[in-house]
């Protein structure tokens, strides 16, 4: 069983059906995490009755100022979700300031929810690792997924004094920044992920998909001086200790072992 922790099933709209197939095909466990509550609900529709798509919840920091002055209405969606994400701060692609309140207050909003339901948060940290390592600080946040980090190592070190778990994605195929990071990480807290279908393009413009996390593997049992079986087993027992005694997050998992 591989790892996908972080995607975006909905994203791929009519060719759902097709990337639910092929994850199917390489046995990977994908955890499709949400921009919005629309989002959400797309991700339900679309993974259908397939154990091995596990929808999660969250506000995405891009969508923070549309969801702050209605943070009731996501109470029952944050009670529901087995995982919350994509939630998170962003202040690199978000140049406006005046929109970093709002995406604090949205951040805050689900840290205490992740607090006092004691779920994992699956994170983006982009522009704002340091403020996203204070406010885990602050909520006293248990478990969490800090997915793609890109930033400066001295955040990521204050995170990794956190005992968050790290994901490496499709940027260690061409990043030797990245690929520096992944040997950084503790190595009982490595996780893999592809961000698709978003995070890049194929050579003609085409949306990646799900087997290209193979490759992913490939490439980071070569930058660890590891092997694609050991790390695949490596990542494996992080994302189980990760959910140990977590019936919400582990029930799936073996029913997704078991299908």
């Amino acid at each position: 069983m591989r790892i996908d922790a972080h995607f975006h099933l909905d994203i791929y709209g009519e060719d759902a059906a097709s990337v639910v197939a092929e994850i199917e095909e390489h046995r990977i466990f994908s955890i499709s995490v949400a921009l919005d509550p629309d989002a959400y609900a797309a991700t339900k529709e679309l993974a259908g009755d397939c154990p091995l798509v596990l929808p999660a919840f969250g506000v995405h920091p891009w969508m923070a100022p549309e969801h702050v002055d209605r943070l009731d209405r996501l109470t029952a969606l944050v009670a529901e979700t087995p995982m919350i994400g994509e939630i998170g701060l962003d202040h690199h692609f978000v140049k406006d300031r005046a929109a970093y309140p709002a995406q604090m207050c949205v951040f805050e909003f689900f840290l205490a929810a992740a607090r006092e339901q004691e779920k994992v948060v699956n994170l983006h940290t982009k522009g704002a690792e340091h403020e996203i390592a204070q406010a885990l600080r602050r909520f006293e946040t248990r478990r969490s997924i800090v997915h793609w980090y890109s930033g400066p190592m001295d955040a990521f070190r204050q995170l990794a004094d956190l005992g968050v778990y790290f994901t490496v994605g499709l940027e260690v195929l061409r990043s030797d920044a990245i690929r520096e990071i992944a040997r950084a990480i503790p190595p009982d807290r490595l996780l893999t992920e592809t961000d698709n279908p978003g995070a890049f393009r194929g050579p003609a413009g085409e949306l990646m998909r799900p087997g290209v996390l193979l490759d992913v593997l490939d490439e980071l049992a070569g930058v660890l001086g590891s092997s694609t079986t050991a790390v695949e087993t490596q990542v494996r027992e992080n994302f189980l200790a990760l959910v140990d005694g977590d019936e919400r997050l582990l029930e799936p998992f073996k029913r997704a072992v078991e299908s």
